[in-house]
């Protein structure tokens, strides 16, 4: 810690020399000192080290702090200095007697670790779990004892500003419209915006999560509410190092994932591989009541039981190299296969006018789901010098295909035991996307930074779906013509962007324009494709859509603990596939799902105003936001006018264009270290959203209120044992149809390192008090619907994580829990 006090008294102290003497011809007399401090041995970058001017008596006249890559530029008196260079847990080098009387570019400092500070550097890792940087935060994922043993979509849930649902759904700030990307990348890792596949990868292979709320001109714009970047483990130490970590859990549960690494100097050799198998049972209640005056029977109370079972295994393979000293090329390979046996049991009771039942009848569907998904890219990058002058390129292919097959079996158990006839459905889709994209940064001067680029998407994604049906119990299958189909879409996306950003004094900006042609395409083949459903619906479709989405980042730091900053940007949110699909797809007999061909994007525009205030022990983020969006998508239920062969009425469920949604809202965030054994973390969102919009004739529009708060308590117990508690709780919400209740959820997790801090022995309860459910009701004019739905129980995780030739959480890794010191450009997207 000695090490961490110095880097801030000797950043006051050049702060407070600066200010001393900037009114006594400073711009006469003062100099730029630049140069690089990198890491001995892998020539990596060292961000956030300490350079300090000390004149002949040893007072420190002057410093600064390194860049993102490594690099700093210092003004400073013409005169003659020892200059000094310092890292947390590296051993401190100088360079004597330098004369110094004119802008000068000093030799790279190679820094190599001094190994009796690493005990120390272990405390200094585990201060904080989350960083604030300027337009984000970053949520190492490795430091949450709670994620051993859980998914991608688990780890999720426990960032801050990002919620969950029972059934999947991400959302950003309560928005779900939430772009997901993978290193920075769309990717098939992430299931091409299908966030199941999110389920199916070990949170291990995680290093961070980057919560971007005011993304910049360089990211596609995809996305109104922003974007969560997922950054895959890759090691930077030298030699060969790795883990190994084992999960076992209840119900039953396991999961093996190996993080292996070689590195040279010349190059860098990185795998994650992981196998799971888990039994994830749940549950789900209806109570739908019918208003109609004809029908038999008003009240049906449906009960399900779900019984998954899944098994997995994911690897990725890449490595870097390193042509030159300023260049590397680096090839990636990512394959993940899948399989789901799942078992849903619908007990469905039907009541007439009178409350007697009336038929009593249950759903068995039994559904396979295999899926397979290939990833190769290529990434190039191009350090012309140490100022930033930068080149980067990548080439992404990837191919994914998902198979679903259900076999559905009904009978009556009363009045009479009867066996009705069973249903079977096919779903096959294959997905291909070819991704192309090229960067360039410019610095120009000493604070400011040009940067331009390209990025080209082409997908093409096939469904075809089969729906097979008994007209006799026990009969052959007929193929259903009017719902099964074959639908061909292709998402064709072409931007280019460019950006300026600089620096005056306290002031810093970063100005973006991005332009993107996004062309929607389907075509549907099927034998029979005049259902009443797609009447009022356009089949095929070809649409292309030109927008500009400016961006604008500003930042005011009032001092070096305390900053204010503004963002806006214009955002688009493209419809799925299964948005698009015209065909319906069901669940059940009597509730249907259906897209939308005439969906077209929605716009959206943002504003994000924040503060940032640092003391010792607390770091304090605020922000207000504002949003507003056009032809937002909702989902609303309407009746058909159909009835099943029971004479039910099915009721479809389908995405629409609202004319408008309106967003505002404030945020909240806490991270206090009152002592080395005790870590807190909070965060409080509310917001207010207000909809308009009509769709066949029905006013969609609402108005409500909702907010989300988390916190989480890390203690260190004697004997060195780690224990953590997380805390989420959701208030109720609605939309225009549905009224949600709250959901609680709290997390429970114990670590302990063993065999000499190589292992670590952990155990954690998920949902301890299994109230994690969602409670809603909806109503239309037609039918009243109250459900309760609850996708997974509570479970317990006991893992165990070994070690070699690494340490825990090793402070390089992490450079720096601050924001930024000096605008380089980079400060703003990372």
């Amino acid at each position: 810690m000695r090490n961490l006090l110095f880097a801030f008294l000797l950043l006051f102290s050049g702060i407070f020399w600066g200010q001393q003497n900037r009114n006594v011809n400073a711009s006469e007399s003062k100099i730029t000192i630049s140069g690089k401090v990198v890491e001995e041995g892998s020539n990596l970058p060292l961000e956030y080290a300490t350079v300090a001017f000390l004149a002949s008596d040893g007072k420190i006249v002057a410093g600064g702090i390194t860049k993102t890559d490594g690099t700093y530029q210092i003004q400073v008196d013409r005169g003659q200095y020892t200059v000094q260079f310092e890292f947390i847990s590296y051993k401190t080098e100088r360079l004597t007697n330098q004369r110094l009387f004119k802008d000068t570019q000093l030799p790279t400092v190679a820094l190599h670790l001094d190994s009796e500070s690493l005990g120390e550097v272990v405390v200094r890792a585990e201060t904080t779990e989350v960083q604030v940087r300027l337009d984000k935060k970053i949520y190492n994922i490795g430091k949450d004892l709670t994620t051993s043993g859980a998914t991608v979509s688990d780890a999720l849930n426990n960032v801050p500003s990002v919620t969950v649902d029972v059934d999947g759904t991400i959302a950003l700030r309560g928005n779900e419209n939430v772009r997901i990307l993978i290193n920075g990348k769309p990717s098939a890792i992430a299931g091409f915006g299908n966030t199941d596949a999110l389920r199916q990868l070990p949170a291990e292979v995680i290093d961070r999560v980057e919560v971007i709320t005011s993304p910049s001109a360089r990211y596609d714009a995809e996305g109104t509410a922003g974007i969560l970047n997922i950054i895959l483990k890759k090691e930077k130490t030298l030699g060969v190092n790795g883990s190994l970590q084992t999960n076992f859990s209840y119900p039953l549960g396991s999961s093996a994932t190996t993080n292996l690494n070689l590195r040279t100097d010349k190059f860098n050799i990185f795998n994650t591989t992981g196998i799971q198998y888990n039994e994830s049972p749940g549950h789900a209640d209806f109570r739908n009541t019918y208003l109609g005056d004809f029908v038999d029977n008003p009240l049906v109370i449906e009960k399900r039981e779900y019984d998954r079972e899944r098994k997995g295994f994911n690897t990725n393979l890449g490595m870097e190299y390193f042509l030159t000293d300023n260049s590397s090329l680096t090839a990636t390979g990512f394959y993940r296969n899948s399989k789901d046996d799942d078992l849903t049991t619908n007990l469905t009771r039907e009541f007439d006018a009178s409350d007697f039942l009336a038929v009593s009848r249950n759903r068995n569907e039994n559904q396979t789901e295999d899926d397979e998904n290939y990833q190769v890219s290529l990434n190039y990058v191009n350090d012309f010098n140490t100022h930033g002058h930068k080149l980067t390129a990548d080439f992404q292919w990837e191919k994914g295909s998902e198979t679903q097959k259900s076999l559905i079996e009904e009978y009556n158990t009363f009045p009479n035991s009867e066996l009705l006839p069973s249903e079977r459905i096919t779903q096959v889709e294959d997905q291909t996307e070819y991704l192309a994209q090229a960067d360039y940064v410019l610095p120009i001067g000493e604070n400011a930074q040009f940067e331009a680029g390209f990025r080209g998407s082409f997908q093409n994604t096939v469904t075809e779906y089969l729906l097979q049906e008994q007209l006799v119990p026990e009969g052959a299958f007929v193929r259903n013509d009017s719902l099964s189909n074959v639908f061909d879409y292709n998402e064709n996306i072409m931007a280019v962007y460019s950006q300026y950003g600089n620096k005056f004094g306290k002031f810093s900006f970063l100005l973006g324009l991005r332009m993107e042609n996004t062309q929607l395409k389907g075509e549907v083949t099927a034998t029979d494709v005049s259902s009443s459903n797609n009447d009022d619906l356009n089949i095929n479709f070809d649409k292309n859509f030109l927008g500009l989405f400016p961006t604008v980042n500003l930042v005011y730091e009032l001092n070096e603990q305390e900053n204010i900053t503004l963002g806006y940007n214009r955002r688009i949110n493209r419809p799925r596939s299964w948005f698009i699909n015209p065909f319906p797809s069901r669940s059940s007999e009597a509730n249907v799902f259906q897209g939308n061909p005439d969906l077209n994007p929605a716009y959206a525009s943002a504003f994000d105003l924040g503060y940032l205030k640092r003391w010792k022990k607390l770091t304090l983020t605020t922000s207000v936001y504002y949003q507003y969006e056009t032809d937002a998508f909702e989902r609303i239920q309407e009746d058909t006018g159909e009835l099943t062969p029971n004479g039910i009425p099915i009721i479809r469920t389908i995405p629409i264009n609202l004319s408008t949604n309106q967003r505002v809202g404030f945020e909240l965030g806490l991270l206090f270290n009152p002592a080395k054994w005790l870590r807190l973390n909070g965060s409080f969102n509310f917001f207010r959203f207000n909809t308009d919009g009509t769709f066949n004739g029905v006013d969609y529009g609402t108005e409500s209120t909702s907010w989300f708060s988390r916190g989480s308590a890390k203690i260190t117990l004697p004997a060195k044992i780690d224990w953590q508690t997380n805390v989420f709780y959701r208030g109720p919400y609605s939309n225009a149809q549905t009224e949600s209740q709250g959901i609680l959820s709290v997390d429970l997790a114990f670590s302990k390192d063993i065999i000499g801090d190589n292992a670590t022995l952990g155990f954690n309860v998920r949902d301890l008090f299994n109230s994690r459910k969602r409670q809603s009701l909806t109503t239309t004019d037609n039918f009243i619907s109250d459900s309760e739905f609850q996708w997974r129980e509570r479970s317990f995780n006991l893992s165990f994580t070994y070690r070699f030739n690494q340490k825990k959480e090793r402070q390089r890794n992490r450079r720096g829990d601050g924001e930024g010191g000096d605008f380089d450009g980079e400060g703003f997207e990372g």
